[in-house]
Parts: structure tokens; C-alpha cells; sequence
């Protein structure tokens, strides 16, 4: 039974954080998340390309892509799915009901695409057009699902981690996503 307190809410993150970040995925974890990206590129691209979202645009500035590679390694891979995922979904550990997984699974996801417009009015005013792009935005909900999946198969981060920044790594330094946000 969950302790409704604040005492018992910090306790259950802390136990989520540290589970998360140190369960080692395994092979089946990283064939899952390699077979997602798949899965995700496969309707990305096709809808991206369709609706002119995505264009090849390969950015071969070194300091652009060393940063765009490291920076969102931070942000949004391992800050967004720290938050949208391991924070809001209970981990595998916790073997909550199946109706409780879903209710968690579709908050986490609304969650995460609304996250993006509120982003772009509030703190990045720069991705305004982009993040309220409805093709962004399903782009977005079905990048949120695919890293939940990775998350909820493995229990841990890092399965999430690695599909959410190779798909960002790979628009912004690949498919115009840099030239969309920064001009």
C-alpha cells in the first residue's frame, strides 16, 4: 500500500531513482530499444518527409555536433526521461496493476507532449513554431512511447536515455531540426 504522505512520495522516487539508474540493461534490453528506434524511424521519417517537417540538412560544424552530441545527452535525453518517465511511471519492480500502468503510462505521455508547447512559451521561446507543430507534437508522442516501452521493458534509464537523444541527435544534426531551431 502507498504511503500518501510527502515522507512516503520522496521515498518512493528515491527507490524509483536508484533502481533506475542501477539496473544494467541487458542484451534483450538493448535489442528492444535498437528494435524501437527501428520502429520509430520507420513511421518518423515517412511522416516527417511527407509534411515537409524533415529535411535532410546535415550539420557539419565540429563544435555544433560534438555539442549537439553532448548537450543532449543532458537535455532532453537524460533530464526529460528522468522526469517523464522514471519520476511518473512505476517501475517494473513495483508490479502495479495492469489499469494502473496504463493510467500512468497515458499521464507520462500527455505529459510529455504538452511539456513541449509550455517549453516554447515559457523558457525556449526560440522552438515556438517548432514545438507547436502538430507534426512535432506526434513525432513527440510516439518518440514519448517508444521510451516509455524501453523504460517499463528494462527498469532502467538508460535502454529510454539512448532512444530519446539518438532520435533528437539525429534530427538536429541530420533531418533540419538545428536549422529549425536556431536559424
Amino acid at each position: 500500500m502507498f504511503n500518501f504522505s510527502a515522507i512516503g512520495l520522496l521515498d518512493l522516487l528515491a527507490r524509483r531513482l536508484t533502481l533506475a539508474f542501477s539496473t544494467i540493461p541487458d542484451f534483450t534490453d538493448w535489442l528492444v530499444a535498437a528494435m524501437l528506434v527501428l520502429a520509430y524511424t520507420a513511421i518518423a521519417l515517412p511522416v516527417g518527409f511527407w509534411s515537409g517537417f524533415l529535411k535532410i540538412d546535415v550539420q557539419t560544424s565540429w563544435p555544433t555536433i560534438t555539442g549537439v552530441l553532448i548537450g543532449c545527452l543532458l537535455t532532453p535525453g537524460l533530464s526529460e526521461e528522468v522526469f517523464f518517465r522514471l519520476l511518473i511511471l512505476p517501475h517494473p519492480r513495483e508490479n502495479v496493476p495492469g489499469l494502473m500502468l496504463w493510467f500512468w503510462g497515458w499521464a507520462s505521455l500527455v505529459l510529455f507532449v504538452v511539456y513541449h508547447p509550455l517549453n516554447a512559451l515559457t523558457f525556449y521561446p526560440i522552438g515556438r513554431s517548432t514545438f507547436m507543430n502538430p507534426v512535432f507534437l506526434l513525432l513527440a508522442a510516439i518518440l514519448g512511447v517508444a521510451c516509455s516501452i524501453a523504460y517499463l521493458q528494462s527498469g532502467s534509464i538508460w535502454p529510454a536515455v539512448a532512444v530519446h537523444w539518438l532520435a533528437v541527435t539525429a534530427w538536429l544534426l541530420l533531418l533540419g531540426g538545428y536549422r529549425r531551431l536556431y536559424g
